[in-house]
């Protein structure tokens, strides 16, 4: 834990008290994932911090043998479900991501699914795959993640372009993506579209996200059938603070509801570098 407290993941243990899930960087900038635990009323003391990392960087030449990022936290059937990003460095471009697991049962430590990814490039997406959101459902798992659409060279340096797309699985390990796109590019400038969360409620889908021209804001997007989506990003909800730690950049939203409040958690300037924040929706 040298820098960065990135991709916050809120994980309600009972009551207030909750375990926050976020990728931090040792001195080689390898990502590591651990952990608080807060209460939430209460969210500036720390009551935990992990003694050791939730997942670590994989073996030699394997797809996260740079970082290992959680992006999300599912639950079904006595399983935990983390979802995280495997980091390759990579010498053309800077690097390639891919998006592997890791299952928990009953609470134990989480051990890798597998070796190797579950969403990578592939013939219809030959770049990379990365931030991802999973939510359970009675007639399926579904999914929205990062999936970029290319690289272009901007003053000499690789710039990436990516965007969200929606898949469906039956048992949360094995993906079917069709290309469908949930949220495209606004226009030419922007160019960084990651991390979604989305909630289900009793009239439509919800989804909050990172989008970036010329540096991150938090967009969001409604949808009746959690596969076509409106941008209404000015109804985010909020915006970069007039000074400190989010006052240049905000992204990488994670929303839930508690107790009838509905919870942000977000990173700032820095893509994580200056921590993460907590914002409550005002009624």
């Amino acid at each position: 834990m040298q820098t960065h407290a990135a991709v916050p993941i809120a994980e309600n243990l009972g009551g207030n008290l909750f375990k926050i899930y976020f990728s931090s960087r040792d001195g080689a900038n390898r990502s590591f994932t651990g952990y608080v635990i807060i209460d939430i009323d209460r969210p500036q003391q720390i009551l935990e911090l992990s003694a050791t990392p939730v997942l670590v960087p994989g073996n030699l030449g394997e797809f996260d043998d740079s970082g290992a990022m959680a992006t999300w936290l599912a639950q079904s059937q006595g399983k935990k479900f983390l979802y995280y990003i495997g980091w390759n460095l990579g010498v053309t471009v800077p690097f390639r991501n891919s998006i592997g697991l890791a299952i928990s049962t009953h609470d134990e430590p989480y051990q890798r699914y597998a070796n190797g990814p579950i969403v990578d490039r592939s013939p219809r997406e030959p770049h990379f795959c990365a931030s991802c959101c999973v939510l359970p459902d009675q007639d399926c798992w579904r999914m929205w993640y990062l999936s970029c659409t290319g690289w272009r060279l901007r003053g000499g340096v690789p710039e990436h372009r990516y965007h969200i797309k929606y898949a469906e699985s039956p048992n949360g390990i094995d993906w079917q993506r069709n290309g469908i796109i949930a949220i495209d590019y606004a226009n030419e400038q922007e160019y960084a579209i990651s991390r979604p969360s989305v909630l289900r409620d009793s009239d439509r889908w919800r989804m909050w996200y990172s989008y970036r021209g010329h540096s991150y804001r938090i967009g969001y997007a409604e949808s009746d059938d959690g596969r076509q989506w409106q941008r209404h990003d000015r109804q985010a909800g909020i915006e970069v603070a007039t000074s400190g730690w989010d006052s240049e950049m905000i992204e990488y939203p994670f929303v839930f509801d508690h107790q009838g409040q509905r919870c942000l958690l977000y990173n700032g300037n820095g893509y994580g570098g200056t921590g993460f924040g907590l914002a409550l929706l005002e009624r």
